[in-house]
């Protein structure tokens, strides 16, 4: 049977709960601050800071998250017409700006597996109950969707914001590969952890 090929990194994509319930298509509407200069793209994570507005976490290690963006909505200001977009192009100047998040610590998400940049690699089943750290990878003005994905190195290593929960045998390259996984948060997420923003 041929499976299907990952031909690159697409950002996280919610799945399914971690008690194997579906995933409803919850998300929570976010401020994103007028002219933030920074793209946010389809499946980023995304942190909240000073202000109580959500601004794109860059970090791989260590990051401070609260979900994965999934769009947004402002008025455009050029039109002056509501505009929803994939993707949160950089310095547009909106005071209506908003994202929609997936900020429920208990999501697993799909990411695809990379060595670095957007090289495809693989994980194995013994890395299941790992931790692994995201590549941070500029997303596609073209498509709104991100390029992130995570590191085919696994550790125990605490600081790693991921646990990888499951491999996606949909898509495995051999019957030791698996170049998707389905990960959940540790505890750095900005709502499970004790410091604030």
């Amino acid at each position: 049977m041929a499976y299907p090929t990952i031909d690159g990194p697409y950002g996280l994509r919610p799945v399914k709960m971690l008690d194997n319930s579906p995933y409803n298509g919850a998300t929570r509407l976010y401020r994103i601050a007028s002219a933030y200069n920074t793209n946010v793209f389809y499946g980023d994570v995304v942190k909240i800071v000073t202000g109580g507005t959500i601004e794109r976490e860059a970090g791989s290690n260590d990051m401070d998250y609260v979900g994965v963006f999934m769009g947004c909505t402002f008025t455009d200001p050029g039109s002056s017409q509501p505009t929803f977009k994939q993707y949160w192009p950089a310095s547009t100047v909106a005071s209506d700006a908003y994202a929609y998040v997936v900020d429920d610590p208990n999501v697993l998400f799909k990411v695809a597996v990379c060595s670095s940049g957007t090289t495809m690699a693989d994980l194995a089943i013994t890395d299941i109950g790992a931790n692994v750290f995201m590549i941070n990878n500029a997303g596609s003005t073209t498509t709104g969707n991100s390029k992130n994905a995570v590191d085919d190195t696994s550790a125990t290593t605490n600081t790693f914001p991921l646990r990888v929960v499951d491999v996606v045998t949909e898509t495995k390259t051999s019957s030791t590969a698996f170049p998707e996984v389905l990960v959940k948060w540790n505890d750095g997420h900005q709502f499970n952890n004790t410091t604030g923003v």
